[in-house]
């Protein structure tokens, strides 16, 4: 089994020397050069964000892709199609892989860490290409015979050479020279990005009752400053349809606080050096043990389930199973076009839009909830196992860095584990899962998702922050 293991990985071999590389920082990066390094790489993430893409005869009507969005720090029409998309699935794929022993490796041999990062690397290019070929080809930026196949050629020239610009920033920051991860960067800049313009959007939209801001704190001074009845403007400001409202905002701040409340709860295990008499340690085990990643594949699960079952009906919308997996119309309050599902089992995988919905379709809102907990935690469970985080793998590590447990023998490490990080996996998740039905049952901006994958990555790049500037030995770097 290694031995056909390390053959398909010797396979990137040859690539490496093609592929782009950032080489890791040979020197400690001091602390403020991190902090600059980490901007300007969101700097270029923002401006790509904001680059229209040359070519392309139109990006308006439903997007396929739009239930994708928030995790792929995508921007449509933009050479940040994309997004993190490539390196996100290629990243997934090789976890996948090598934590199953499909592909056998080493991680004390460095090598084996390299061949497995440019394998990494490769499949990202190559996602890359096929996704920027297959967004063309299927029209998403106008007819293929119109468009020609100079313009064709050049937009996924453009796509490509975005992917690659994402995965060297990526790159660029985990090896060293900057703060935390690149992906992750990206996704809660994204995130906070359309919570602010929600707040503070100054786009009027007419929605029936006249031209009205959209941006929720806007608004609310808006109707202050032009209704005369100030009982009626306030009761309109937090509570109006469709747009973003102040209930709306505060749903946002609130789920945010409980996040940070809930990201300090951990059982901290206690373990000592066998070699070095009198070291001390300790091993966390938080509740969110699996941070983020059970609703990014919860996520990431659902939205192809839109998109095959949105893809199906419009072809095929007579079709009983098709009508089954869900069924689709557009939105009457979306300018583009949107499509929002009405029925079948995605109906019931989307959250409830409103309070008077929830209360007209109480099975609805159950099903949700239970969908979303059930799928969380199983998530979160199964990641454990294929990402090395498991009481097994820890054990392993543990017992590598000659650490055992104070009152346990060595043989028990594993057992005494196993009490805490299965329960932790499955319990964080099922929070999490709570935490975005929460979300979402209370309207807040940006989605239960949205705000739960923004939370946990800010609360990271917060304690990476600290211990940086702790290592600086109190300097703050500025």
């Amino acid at each position: 089994m290694p031995s056909g293991g390390f053959r398909v990985l010797h396979l990137v071999r040859p690539f490496l020397s093609i592929l782009p590389e950032v080489q890791t920082a040979e020197r400690k990066v001091p602390f403020r050069e991190k902090v600059l390094y980490t901007v300007i790489s969101l700097f270029i993430f923002l401006v790509c964000s904001q680059l229209p893409l040359y070519g392309i005869h139109s990006a308006t009507g439903a997007d396929p892709f739009y239930w994708m969005r928030v995790i792929l720090a995508s921007n449509r029409g933009t050479v940040m199609e994309l997004g993190i998309t490539p390196i996100v699935t290629s990243g997934l794929v090789m976890q996948l892989l090598a934590g199953s022993k499909i592909i056998e490796v080493d991680n004390s041999v460095r090598e084996d860490r390299a061949l497995l990062n440019g394998a990494q690397k490769l499949l990202g290019v190559l996602i890359t290409i096929g996704e920027a070929v297959a967004y063309v080809l299927s029209g998403m930026y106008g007819d293929i015979r119109d468009l020609g196949a100079g313009n064709a050629i050049l937009i996924i020239v453009q796509l490509f050479f975005a992917g690659i610009i994402v995965i060297c920033l990526d790159e660029l920051l985990q090896k060293g020279y900057g703060l935390g991860s690149g992906i992750s960067l990206f996704i809660a800049t994204n995130i906070c990005e359309s919570i602010i313009w929600k707040a503070f959007s100054p786009t009027t939209i007419n929605s029936g009752r006249g031209a009205e801001f959209e941006g929720a704190v806007i608004a609310l001074f808006h109707l202050l400053i032009t209704r005369t009845d100030k009982v009626r403007a306030l009761r309109e400001a937090f509570y109006r349809q469709n747009l973003p409202n102040v209930t709306n905002l505060l749903a946002t701040v609130l789920v945010f606080l409980i996040v940070i409340y809930f990201q300090g709860f951990r059982v901290v295990l206690p373990v000592r050096s066998k070699n070095a008499r009198g070291q001390q340690g300790s091993y966390p085990i938080k509740l969110f043990y699996t941070s983020n990643m059970p609703i990014i594949l919860q996520s990431a699960l659902v939205s192809n389930l839109y998109f095959i079952s949105q893809l199906l009906y419009r072809r095929y919308s007579g079709n009983f199973l098709i009508n089954m997996l869900g069924k689709w119309k557009e939105s009457e309050y979306s300018s583009s076009g949107q499509f929002v599902p009405v029925g079948g089992l995605v109906y019931y995988i989307t959250p409830p839009s409103s309070l008077a919905e929830m209360a007209a379709n109480p099975f609805h809102a159950l099903f949700y909830l239970t969908f979303m907990l059930t799928a969380c935690a199983l998530f979160s469970k199964t990641w454990i196992e294929v990402s090395g985080s498991s009481a097994r793998d820890v054990a392993k590590q543990l017992k590598e860095q000659q650490m055992v447990m104070p009152g346990h023998r060595e043989s028990n490490l594993q057992k005494e584990l196993n009490r805490y990080i299965p329960t932790a996996a499955a319990f964080g998740g099922m929070c999490i899962g709570a935490l975005t039905v929460m979300a979402d049952f209370m309207g807040a901006i940006g989605s239960g998702t949205g705000i739960l994958l923004a939370v946990t990555i800010i609360y990271q790049y917060f304690e990476t922050f600290e211990k940086e500037r702790a290592s600086e030995l109190g300097f703050f770097g500025f």
